[in-house]
């Protein structure tokens, strides 16, 4: 089950609800949501529910284990026979087949082929159990006594499929005890309905316009066609993941509570780092207290630590040797801003700035899109003039999606939140704070409308970080 998909806006979500705000005792609240997250995650794999469970169980005991030899040699070995058995599932199920795969091919050998489906969301509640045995042994939380609220944690539906990647050290006060006010809940709403919108209308539509660019033959891909594809694809992958995490945040307010945010306008960027301490925050942030820096950080063989992150970056996202190229792809140009380029790209123009991130990003997505190296080659030939600068049907395609393209990356930039501030303060000035709550129920029923009407008329909604 997805966001947006129309069960879960129409059925679920509303049963949720009045289940969870029936009772005021915060036990019970947990209860229902920790019964609707199993449910909400058996909906599409429910055999994987129990590899979940497993998980959450392998760290709740060894949490308890460290914590009661706390300070001893047993409590690393404890972690480490956690962090392993933790990851084991991920390993087993994620990159077994492509460890073969690439062993047979190397080495002409056959070790087998185990053929499993990946299990939703495994890549996200991996890292978040694990967050919670490394930092009660670290000391930095509290060993949970309760298996169900560690489960909680765990399977928290509104974070649990794509993110953001929620730390235990983030939410655990708020599951003993929360306050839900209706403010916040207003404001849950209105992030909620911004994401389905980004999602339901955006998202999808620049995703349809990106396979019928990319998705066929190569080989008759015009240069107009192709950077118009690789942008669709930008603006597509871009608003379908940022509108997962604003619907998950949104959930989290509606709920009581305050998840972490994931995106702050990534390509309004001017460089490289910058465009990663915007572009899917908590997982550059786990990897950087969870390895970079218990590796070394920046203390000792910094560039060596730096280029394992990023190829742990790379093949987190898929057990794939384009992600691989992709994680390295970024390393070699933080590297080249760090060590050379750094001072004297802050020197230049800020549209010059913006302009080469857009270029470098544009390029790495190309890495993260096509699969195999033969259709990363064809796409730069193509990019480049090879098939010829412009083809008929390709140009009247872009011409249709024109509006699109210019709507969406309107709202990839910080356009939308300087509005927002000038509405606000125009109404306060005038008094108009019912006007403004008015607005904001206006926008909500008006995405819902807009949202049905193009789920329904479309068959096109692919989650792209849903497998992740």
């Amino acid at each position: 089950m997805v966001f947006s998909a129309l069960p879960f806006l129409y059925i679920f979500l509303p049963l949720c609800l009045l289940a969870y705000f029936i009772t005021p005792k915060i036990r019970v609240r947990n209860a229902v949501l920790l019964i609707f997250s199993l449910v909400f995650y058996a909906w599409g794999e429910p055999k994987y529910i129990l590899l979940m469970v497993a998980t959450a169980a392998v760290d709740f005991f060894a949490g308890v284990l460290i914590d009661k030899n706390r300070g001893t040699k047993k409590a690393k070995l404890f972690l480490f026979l956690a962090v392993l058995l933790t990851l084991s599932s991920l390993g087993c199920f994620k990159y077994a087949d492509f460890f073969a795969e690439s062993v047979n091919s190397l080495f002409s050998v056959h070790l087998p082929i185990l053929g499993l489906s990946l299990p939703i969301g495994i890549s996200f509640y991996t890292f978040q159990a694990l967050t919670y045995v490394i930092d009660v042994y670290r000391g930095r939380v509290r060993v949970q006594p309760h298996f169900a609220k560690l489960l909680l944690y765990i399977s928290m539906f509104p974070q649990l499929i794509a993110g953001p990647i929620v730390r235990y050290s983030d939410v655990c006060a708020q599951i003993e005890e929360r306050t839900c006010t209706l403010q916040k809940a207003a404001n849950g709403i209105l992030r909620f309905c911004a994401g389905l919108f980004k999602k339901a209308v955006i998202a999808n539509f620049a995703g349809e316009l990106t396979e019928k660019l990319l998705g066929g033959d190569l080989s008759a891909l015009s240069a107009l066609g192709a950077w118009t594809g690789i942008v669709a694809y930008a603006l597509q992958i871009y608003f379908d993941f940022s509108a997962y995490s604003d619907m998950a945040i949104g959930l989290g307010q509606i709920f009581g509570f305050d998840f972490p945010e994931n995106f702050r306008y990534p390509y309004a960027a001017r460089s490289a780092h910058e465009f990663w301490q915007r572009w899917h925050i908590t997982l550059s942030t786990f990897f950087r207290d969870y390895v970079y820096i218990p590796l070394g950080g920046n203390r000792k063989r910094w560039a060596l630590n730096m280029l394992f992150v990023w190829l742990l970056t790379g093949l987190w996202h898929g057990a794939s040797w384009n992600f691989v190229l992709w994680g390295l792809y970024w390393f070699f140009f933080l590297m080249l801003e760090k060590l050379w380029i750094g001072e004297s790209l802050e020197k230049l123009p800020r549209a010059v700035q913006h302009l080469y991130l857009l270029l470098v990003m544009l390029i790495g997505w190309v890495f993260f899109y096509f699969e195999d190296l033969s259709s990363i080659k064809a796409f730069f030939a193509a990019a480049f003039g090879a098939n010829g600068l412009v083809q008929i049907t390709q140009r009247t395609i872009i011409s249709n999606h024109s509006l699109l393209l210019v709507v969406a990356a309107g709202f990839a930039l910080p356009v939308l939140p300087f509005l927002k501030r000038r509405a606000q303060h125009f109404l306060q000035r005038k008094g108009g704070r019912v006007m403004y709550g008015a607005l904001a129920l206006c926008f909500c029923v008006g995405v819902l409308w807009c949202a049905t009407a193009a789920l329904v008329g479309s068959s096109y909604n692919p989650f792209l970080y849903f497998r992740f």
